[in-house]
């Protein structure tokens, strides 16, 4: 294993390491989803509310996977997270992102206009602001793995080229996808089985791992 693993899984889950800070922020995640119930429940629109929770999702199948790919290695993920945190979730999540995941869906629902047919720079406006928070965040990460936050040990996940690419791509850009497919389904009913099933491919890989395997990370 990478030294950076090692740190990542030391303190793994452990609930001794909360910080107080987790309780404000908690507070401010909680205060803008009620906030947006609240408006949801007056209007009848439930989008920025299935926004939010469609981006956290992809987050966590993505981290997932992450996991998985350091269980099966036995080596290291695509990407660790061994440095401070309040706690860590996996090796490459921890509560400070998860907050961070948990409303940039309700950041991008607000971002887009009422207008449909708006377009960016010759681009559907939707998918526009997908390419631009994407970018946003993977410039981001970049500078987080320059400062050693976020450990990479793979040459083809890194500060190339073609990294920077697949950072985008799997890193970020489909997070905003699947708002968009999301969005594009017309009925609450297939928006919640779409979600649901984000979350439901997600809770299975991790109960596969955990329980047959014993290599969720």
């Amino acid at each position: 294993m990478t030294d950076a693993t090692v740190r990542a899984l030391n303190g793994l889950r452990d609930v001794t390491m909360l910080k107080w800070y987790v309780i404000p922020l908690l507070s401010i995640v909680f205060y803008i989803y009620v906030i947006e119930i609240k408006k949801a429940r007056e209007t009848g629109n439930w989008e920025a509310i299935f926004a939010g929770i469609t981006l956290f999702g992809m987050d966590f199948l993505n981290e997932t996977w992450n996991g998985w790919v350091m269980a099966l290695t036995q080596r290291s993920a695509f990407w660790t997270t061994p440095g401070d945190t309040a706690l860590r979730t996996m090796v490459g999540w921890n509560i400070e992102i998860m907050f961070m995941f948990a409303i940039s869906g309700i950041i991008y629902y607000h971002t887009l206009s009422k207008e449909q047919s708006l377009k960016i720079l010759g681009l559907p406006e939707k998918w526009f602001w997908a390419i631009g928070y994407a970018a946003f965040c993977v410039v981001v990460e970049c500078v987080l793995n320059y400062g050693g936050l976020l450990v990479w040990e793979y040459p083809w996940w890194h500060r190339t080229f073609a990294g920077i690419w697949l950072i985008f791509l799997f890193g970020y850009f489909h997070f905003y996808a699947a708002i968009i497919f999301m969005l594009w389904l017309k009925t609450t009913k297939r928006r919640v089985i779409f979600i649901s099933s984000i979350y439901g491919i997600a809770i299975v890989m991790n109960v596969i791992g955990l329980g047959f395997m014993g290599l969720v990370y």
